[in-house]
């Protein structure tokens, strides 16, 4: 059966000619994860495998999910040391399957979304890993955008500035019930915003469960690609570290939804992470609070933009989401961006 959001028939017609080395017939599947933009395994007669992106089902935000600039992103950071799968085609004629859609390289290997797989992970590999982690993210910050045809992909300057403004009116124009605590500490973030030292290229979703590692043709401990690069844009890369800090959740520590991949123990401290990327950067890293609080309180807004859409019913998973889960990570998210400023 063909999952939501593919008309089979259609684009089999566009891979025929486009793709032309996935042989026909194609299956497509749904991979599971994806809470946001709509993400495809397709399946290839001879066995071969590619991945196909989309956006949601229904009607998003104007500036969000734009297929043509994923397919940019990755196509240009394709072109240096950082791992990400390989940009194949891109459809911009919504005629094909109701929206844009682009095609990448499927990529062997392990995703590490809680730590029940992260647990599959041999303890010797853990540190390693995470120092992996912690450089390919000091590599992808050290990339010139210029060089990558990425110089226009965003405005280099006053980052945070931006990201408030957007997250703010993302806020109000999908939350689904009042909660005081996120315009609270959206008014201490604006007051305490720290200058912006410098720009990069900033993923804005950088963490474990957004990684393909272990495959055996790259090694256990490596990471074959980075995934998930919606939100990227050009800024402050401390709004990565950030991000990622608050992803690294310690085993005696509580993380929003589901376990996080090094609640299983075994990788690398936040203080180690910090340490490694610091001197593989030169960057300071000493605000790294801010960011983290700045991080939980763009993830709340973002998450409970999510729960809007599988309220309204047009996320492909609907029937199978806890929505009253979602409304419990994001009062976690926004009290934790409130502990983190001291707000309350």
């Amino acid at each position: 059966m063909t999952p939501a959001g593919i008309d089979a028939p259609a684009v089999s017609d566009w891979f025929a000619r486009h793709v032309p080395q996935a042989a026909p017939p194609l299956r497509f599947e749904l991979i599971a994860g994806g809470r946001s933009n709509l993400t495809y395994r397709v399946w290839c007669a001879d066995g071969d495998s590619a991945v196909l992106r989309r956006p949601p089902l229904g009607h998003v935000l104007a500036t969000a999910h734009d297929m043509a600039r994923e397919h940019k992103i990755i196509s240009g950071v394709g072109q240096t040391g950082v791992p990400v799968p390989r940009a194949i085609a891109l459809c911009t004629d919504e005629t094909v399957n109701e929206a844009p859609f682009y095609v990448m390289s499927y990529e062997e290997g392990a995703v590490l979304h809680s730590a029940d797989e992260s647990a599959l992970v041999p303890r010797d590999e853990r540190v390693p890993l995470s120092r992996r982690v912690a450089d390919v993210m000091a590599e992808l910050h050290a990339i010139e955008p210029d060089d990558v045809g990425l110089g226009d992909l965003g405005r280099r300057e006053d980052y945070l500035g931006r990201q408030l403004r957007r997250w703010k009116r993302q806020w109000e124009q999908s939350k689904t019930r009042e909660l005081p605590i996120m315009d609270e500490v959206a008014a201490e973030l604006e007051a305490r915003k720290p200058t912006q030292i410098g720009s990069a290229i900033v993923h804005g979703d950088y963490r474990l469960g957004n990684m393909i590692s272990g495959a055996k043709s790259h090694g256990p401990c490596d990471i074959v690609a980075v995934l998930d690069w919606e939100l990227c844009t050009l800024g402050d890369p401390m709004a990565d570290v950030g991000y990622l800090m608050n992803n690294w959740v310690a085993p005696d520590e509580l993380s929003a939804g589901r376990s996080a991949p090094t609640q299983a123990g075994g990788f690398a401290t936040r203080s180690q992470m910090l340490d490694w990327y610091a001197d593989a950067s030169g960057r300071d890293v000493s605000a790294v609070d801010y960011y983290r609080a700045f991080s939980y309180w763009r993830l709340a807004a973002i998450s409970e933009g999510v729960l809007n859409r599988y309220l309204r019913g047009v996320m492909a998973d609907a029937d199978e989401t806890d929505t009253e889960q979602f409304r419990e990570n994001v009062d976690f998210l926004s009290a934790s961006a409130a502990e983190r400023l001291a707000v309350r």
